[in-house]
């Protein structure tokens, strides 16, 4: 089989890309922390303070503190998880059946196991409520 001109390209430069992140992650350092942020957060109501000790539970390993990143994940307190961009029902599908990887560098995330729906919404709220007093809304 030949490869066109066009593919070979293609394959290359996907290769190429591939070993960057490999190489990035991997050197001292790894990945850049440029994209964890200072997080406040604010009086909770019930639903949300529940939903922290969740987020704390299931998320907090990849996604940080309150939700501000980290090595492992990206910061759900910014302006790409806005609920007009990803709504609720995003962070439930990607808490409940994983998601592939689309805005950062970080690889496809897993589903959550051992995580209910209603946790998921309690959840939701804590990062809605904290991205509300950081300015995301």
């Amino acid at each position: 089989m030949k490869l066109g001109k066009t593919a070979l390209a293609f394959i290359l430069g996907t290769v190429a890309i591939g070993a960057f992140l490999i190489w990035r992650g991997i050197s001292p350092g790894g990945f850049s922390t440029d994209h964890i942020v200072d997080v406040t957060v604010p009086e909770l109501t019930a639903q949300a303070a529940h939903g922290e000790a969740l987020f704390a539970e299931n998320c907090a390993a990849c996604h940080g503190e309150n939700a501000g990143g980290s090595k492992q994940g990206p910061p759900l307190i910014h302006r790409i998880y806005k609920p007009n961009h990803h709504g609720d029902q995003a962070f439930l599908i990607a808490a409940s059946q994983g998601v592939r990887a689309h805005h950062w560098a970080f690889g496809n995330m897993p589903p959550v196991d051992g995580v209910s729906s209603r946790e998921i919404a309690n959840i939701t709220a804590y990062v809605r409520e904290v991205q509300k007093a950081n300015g995301i809304f």
